[in-house]
């Protein structure tokens, strides 16, 4: 997914680099009330993403993260209030920096067949992105997007939800499963691992035919007439 994703981004113009000191984003301890580790990661985060124009992300949980929560984490008076302002300016999560920072709606890929698509919870309902990963998906030569029923409904996953409330996360993926199937497309992507490592595992374990892929992945399958 990674490698995809930097595959796109050379392909349109724009190479980007893969800071290798990077680590999480402190997502899950901030879920789970571990606020004074969140904040370390996030200073750590801060510091790392800093001398960047700008930063490129494939999940949009940790898109949300960054941008909706980073500033909340520190005092007013502490300047790292105000460096988490300025990463989250700077912050895209990718379908969104593919459509509106570079204006872009085709990257020449090919992917032939049927798809579906999954909106992940953060980046449909905390971002607002929800037409950014269809209109790249819809110029990708070959595809055809069949929509789900329920395509706003949550696969379950939620972090730390689909241990703490396992049968009640194991139960909402099942349900997004049989929408997933009702479409009949072999292959489901979305635009957040986390929504794919629950959907994939679901999948596997029934014995169904449908292959989960992120979008970078779909769009990284250069077209070569």
């Amino acid at each position: 997914m990674g490698l995809a994703v930097l595959r796109v981004l050379e392909r349109a113009g724009h190479p980007a680099e893969f800071p290798a000191g990077q680590t999480c984003c402190g997502q899950p301890l901030f879920n789970t009330g571990h606020r004074a580790v969140a904040v370390s990661l996030a200073r750590r985060t801060i510091q790392v993403l800093q001398p960047y124009d700008a930063v490129i992300v494939p999940s949009g949980s940790c898109t949300a993260m960054i941008r909706a929560h980073y500033a909340s984490l520190f005092d007013p008076a502490d300047p790292a209030r105000q460096e988490a302002d300025a990463l989250a300016a700077k912050t895209f999560e990718f379908s969104e920096f593919l459509v509106k920072k570079l204006g872009l709606s085709s990257v020449a890929a090919s992917c032939p067949g049927k798809v579906t698509y999954h909106e992940g919870c953060h980046l449909a309902r905390e971002l607002g992105i929800r037409a950014e990963p269809r209109a790249l998906l819809r110029q990708v030569h070959g595809a055809e997007l069949v929509e789900m029923d329920g395509v706003d409904q949550c696969c379950g996953f939620g972090g730390s939800f689909s241990v703490k409330y396992d049968r009640v996360s194991t139960a909402m993926g099942n349900s997004k499963i049989e929408s997933i199937k009702a479409t009949g497309a072999p292959t489901v992507v979305s635009c957040d691992p986390s929504c794919l490592l629950h959907l994939g595992g679901l999948l596997r374990r029934q014995g169904v035919a449908v292959t989960t892929r992120h979008l970078a992945e779909i769009l990284a399958a250069e077209n070569k007439p």
